[in-house]
């Protein structure tokens, strides 16, 4: 592994291993800020989801559950253990909780706004941290190029073998 990865991304999971212990510690003081991001939420996800699958409606836990997904995904991520699963998961916890913290544009005071806005900020660039991180496939080749020159390699051996039966069939 690169120097670079055995550095940034245990720093980069630093902020979501603090931030999800918060939450499990702190989840119901901080459930009235999620309050409106799971209100608005849990209708999507029902639509989403089978009849059959319960989406929970308790801000709490769904702070509770965030928290853990953090805790989890940042452990993995510092540690190197699926380090894009661990990074997509970080981003999909990101997005709602800084919805739920962080809502600047509501804000009347001009110092907490700019407070919100700044936390808000820094989010968006962890957001940008861990979209870089979920794509990183370590200098080897991704899923795409594979498919693209496997194919490309397939279609060539079809070729030569259509060449050589051409060839059998004029003798």
């Amino acid at each position: 592994m690169a120097l670079s990865r055995l550095i940034a991304r245990p720093l980069l999971a630093s902020y979501f291993l603090a931030n999800g212990a918060q939450d499990l510690k702190d989840a119901p003081a901080l459930a009235s800020q999620a309050s409106p991001v799971t209100e608005a939420v849990a209708p999507i996800l029902d639509n989403a989801t089978p009849p059959s699958v319960s989406v929970p409606r308790d801000p709490v836990l769904w702070v509770r559950a965030s928290g853990a997904v953090q805790v989890a995904a940042g452990l993995a991520l510092a540690t190197g253990h699926f380090p894009r699963l661990s990074s997509a998961l970080l981003g999909a916890t990101l997005v709602p909780s800084t919805a739920a913290r962080y809502r600047f544009w509501e804000a009347t005071d001009k110092e907490q706004r700019r407070e919100q806005l700044t936390h808000f900020l820094k989010n968006t660039a962890l957001a940008g941290g861990l979209l870089i991180a979920s794509l990183d496939t370590a200098g080897k080749p991704g899923l795409a190029w594979r498919t693209k020159h496997a194919t490309h390699d397939a279609r060539r051996e079809a070729a030569l073998m259509g060449a050589k039966v051409k060839a059998a069939v004029a003798h």
